[in-house]
């Protein structure tokens, strides 16, 4: 199935869809079906950076200042992989907003001064580096926080119920991917001078966290809501985009506590809720541009879709994968097998293209993504994230 703005289609139904609009909606239905052969980044080093492949995984290692951490992203990933840049289009032009796709554009540019300078200087020297359309790049960044496509699922498991004896965070991050955009996933492990090192599992040129984990094993994911029950506006363009804000905790913070204490300071863009953990618990933070609360886990697991569920934001609570995940509960102990498998009965199709579990006790990743179908029915590939890190001092 599809979502498209809250709103499922076939894949059929899609394709014929995008066949009654014409050649060009035929043409981008027939790419997204065409098969071939996915794509792999190029090993290569720059500077303190380098990109290769680590247990079958793509792994870009950047490190130094914002300006260095920019270039090394754009050359080694993003330039090699500048389909990525299509994306943002490709999507719209999906969904038939093309005509949107100036306003998009020009909120996003209004968006740019609510970076970090860190951030805006590494985004600048991304692109410079990468030589890929600033629009793209703007549209990239900004561009969920204007207009909510995602329908992720997430499942937290607490010490006391997990065989592993420390805590696991699932999630499955479910989008359109157009027949190519899982290919392009990365793990990027950013060492920011001055900063904590987090990896985070995302795209090159994407300077914002949706799901990862730093250097004291604080943990991120992030799923969209797209309604809330305390007035507070659905987007306003004078917030932080959400996926800088995550990015900007997993940088300055060790523990949820600090994560929640940063987080109520940041101007906030729109309704999401945050699934955190560390190596001691976790929770959900439940996020408008008004309020943060936060729902703590009952009988050691948390599952999390994309509705609040506290009484001061709930619109609805009713949803399947919800229902689903709490049969978690169930389970006296639950492994990283566990976890993967409760994710794969929430898989979305072709949409669910990264499946991942993070132990932030032991800095340990699974991680699927890509492939026909849901990626949740792939195996896990492990990614040992403790030396990446921590890297031992010379």
């Amino acid at each position: 199935m599809t979502i498209l703005s809250g709103r499922s289609i076939s894949r059929r139904s899609f394709l014929y869809s995008a066949a009654a609009t014409g050649v060009a909606g035929a043409g981008l239905a027939t790419a997204w079906l065409r098969a071939a052969e996915p794509f792999r980044y190029p090993e290569a080093t720059l500077g303190a950076g380098e990109l290769r492949y680590r247990n079958g995984l793509p792994v870009l290692v950047a490190a130094g200042s914002p300006e260095e951490i920019g270039r090394q992203i754009g050359a080694l990933g993003l330039k090699p992989g500048a389909k990525l840049a299509n994306y943002p289009r490709d999507f719209v032009k999906m969904l038939r907003m093309d005509l949107a796709w100036p306003t998009l554009l020009g909120i996003g540019m209004s968006m740019l001064k609510s970076f970090s300078p860190h951030h805006l200087a590494e985004f600048e020297a991304s692109l410079v580096a990468s030589g890929i359309s600033r629009d793209s790049m703007v549209a990239a960044n900004t561009m969920f926080d204007i207009k909510k496509f995602f329908a992720c699922s997430t499942l937290l498991i607490e010490s006391q119920r997990s065989s592993t004896g420390g805590p696991l965070l699932g999630r499955n991050l479910d989008f359109p991917t157009l027949g190519y955009l899982q290919d392009y996933t990365a793990v990027l492990v950013i060492r920011g001078t001055g900063k904590r090192a987090f990896a985070s599992v995302g795209f090159p040129g994407a300077v914002g966290v949706l799901s990862g984990i730093n250097d004291a094993g604080l943990t991120v994911a992030v799923l969209e809501c797209y309604s809330a029950n305390d007035d507070s506006v659905k987007f306003d363009r004078k917030g932080i985009p959400y996926a800088l804000c995550f990015r900007q905790l997993l940088e300055e913070c060790g523990t949820v506590a600090e994560a929640e204490k940063l987080l109520r300071s940041l101007p906030r863009t729109t309704n999401v809720n945050l699934a955190v953990a560390d190596p001691q618990g976790g929770a959900v933070f439940e996020i408008t541009s008004k309020n943060v609360v936060v729902r703590q886990p009952e009988h050691g697991i948390c599952p999390c879709t994309n509705h609040f569920r506290t009484d001061a934001l709930c619109v609805s609570k009713e949803c399947r994968r919800y229902r689903i995940l709490e049969r978690s509960a169930r389970l006296a102990k639950l492994g990283v097998s566990d976890v993967h498998q409760k994710l794969h009965e929430v898989n979305q199709g072709d949409n669910t293209f990264q499946t991942m579990v993070f132990e932030p006790a032991t800095l340990k990743l699974h991680l699927a993504f890509g492939g026909e179908g849901s990626a949740s029915a792939l195996p896990l590939k492990t990614l040992e994230l403790e030396p990446l890190l921590k890297p031992a001092k010379k």
